[in-house]
């Protein structure tokens, strides 16, 4: 094989395999150890290492080290590293050329692997920050928000609209620049932290990024792939970001069964304003040995880590860790203080679903609002308040009306009494699991709400019929 032969297999091996492949091809060809060393780092054969930083300190760019029985060769790259091969003796007649005419591809082709980790890392270190930022917002810190976002870019809007974007994980970056192109870069886009099949964007809402009758940017979001599916939020200011990903959320689960592939939210009254008044007080008096709670140790998690892991875990279940970053022993371990905290067993739906309500109705309290254990009414009294009364009803109308399946209502309340375990609930019911759950999917679309997948409303539906129970 003649030296062009060679230095043109070096050029398409670094364009087409990168470094690795060049130096396996080098050791293959000169029947030793190739690679490249570093004197500051230490790494590679001892005599490699030791001629690099000969080389450093001297300023030459090349050198040959002679051992028992052996050579090194070495090349200086640039950043204080050397391209090496240590050869037994006697070596391959062409090794010095061949080793000078492949620094240069290698020196090229290095730089540009470490211009691409830059930008790998770059690119996840905004991708933490957008996930933050997300973090703050369904916090209620809106103004370390505002700061976080005004760097990185767009602002957020004021007021917005939620969209959830669900597609397979490696269309979301098509999906995001597809957005940005519709939008005019005024989209705040972040990928879900809990589902990587997910892409959540906030949207300036108004007539100009939402036409009435129709939604382009949906439209235009499903046509991307035949996979994707979108559920849209209504028009909320941004401090009511957690409303708008529920809301965002039902929608999907809507959306899913359309042809269409999207969903808008549909507008139904909300417990939080219809129990506000008559359960503030209880709320607080549930939440007060939580609010008032101080760790034995500075690492150990206080009233406030414990309130957003709960919170956490009862929209997401065991998905919690991926929000929170933690362990599923962590989190299982923090649950277990927060039941012990609170006097709840939280494997029982109804106990999950008082504890959602009374964190839904105590936006403010880990901020420092005053709760004391003052005599409050019980969850019942608070489910028997008018307001409440008419807010279940209209819930849970649906599942009577007219286009509701048969028995949704006996699927409903089956499902509920069983904790919301779907195996408990078809053995209930006679029938099978998947028979169970394609009723529950049917249900979905019929109220508008996800059931199946966390963020669910099966405490919401649970409250309802309590209350419907309470009344009745």
């Amino acid at each position: 094989m003649s030296r062009s032969d060679d230095v043109l297999r070096l050029h398409r091996l670094a364009h087409a395999g990168g470094s690795a492949a060049l130096l396996e091809w080098l050791s293959a060809r000169l029947g030793g150890w190739t690679g490249v060393v570093d004197a500051g780092r230490g790494r590679g054969p001892e005599t490699a290492v030791r001629g690099a930083a000969e080389l450093s300190a001297r300023g030459v760019r090349s050198a040959v080290l002679h051992a028992p029985g052996s050579a090194t060769l070495l090349f200086a790259l640039d950043g204080g590293r050397a391209l090496a091969a240590v050869l037994e003796q006697p070596h391959h007649p062409d090794a010095a050329t061949l080793l000078a005419d492949a620094a240069v591809p290698l020196a090229i082709v290095l730089r540009a692997e470490e211009a691409a980790r830059r930008e790998e890392r770059a690119a996840l270190a905004e991708s933490r920050a957008r996930e933050a930022v997300l973090h703050l917002l369904m916090n209620g810190r809106l103004s370390t928000a505002h700061q976080i976002a005004g760097a990185l870019g767009p602002s957020l809007p004021e007021p917005m609209r939620m969209y959830l974007v669900e597609c397979r994980a490696g269309r979301r970056a098509e999906v995001a620049r597809r957005c940005e192109e519709l939008t005019d870069g005024r989209a705040w886009i972040v990928r879900c932290p809990v589902y990587v099949r997910h892409l959540i964007v906030l949207v300036p809402a108004g007539p100009a990024a939402v036409p009435a009758g129709h939604d382009p940017l949906a439209e235009a979001l499903v046509a991307v792939a035949p996979d994707c599916t979108v559920g849209v939020s209504g028009e909320l200011p941004l401090r009511e970001a957690p409303a708008a990903y529920h809301q965002a959320f039902h929608a999907l689960a809507v959306a899913r069964e359309r042809d269409e592939r999207h969903a808008r939210f549909g507008p139904g009254p909300e417990l939080v304003l219809a129990a506000h008044e008559a359960g503030a007080g209880w709320a607080q008096a549930l939440l007060a040995p939580l609010h008032a709670y101080e760790p034995r140790r500075p690492q150990d998690p206080g009233g406030q880590e414990l309130r957003t892991t709960a919170h956490a875990w009862l929209n997401f279940t065991s998905h919690a860790t991926r929000l929170l970053k933690i362990h599923r022993n962590t989190l299982a371990a923090r649950i277990r203080l927060v039941e012990a905290l609170l006097g709840l067993d939280l494997a029982r739906l109804g106990d999950q679903a008082a504890l959602s309500l009374a964190l839904r109705l105590t936006p403010g309290a880990w901020r420092g609002i005053a709760a004391t254990a003052a005599a409050a009414p019980g969850l019942d009294a608070v489910l028997r308040d008018p307001r409440v009364t008419a807010w279940a009803r209209a819930q849970l109308s649906a599942l009577s009306g007219p286009d509701a399946p048969p028995g949704a209502r006996a699927t409903v309340r089956a499902w509920l009494a069983h904790d919301a375990q779907l195996a408990a609930a078809a053995a209930a019911l006679g029938v099978s699991v998947p028979g169970a759950r394609k009723r529950l999917t049917r249900i979905e679309v019929l109220l508008e709400r996800s059931l199946l997948q966390s963020p669910s409303a099966r405490h919401d539906l649970w409250l309802a019929h309590r209350a419907e129970e309470l009344a009745g």
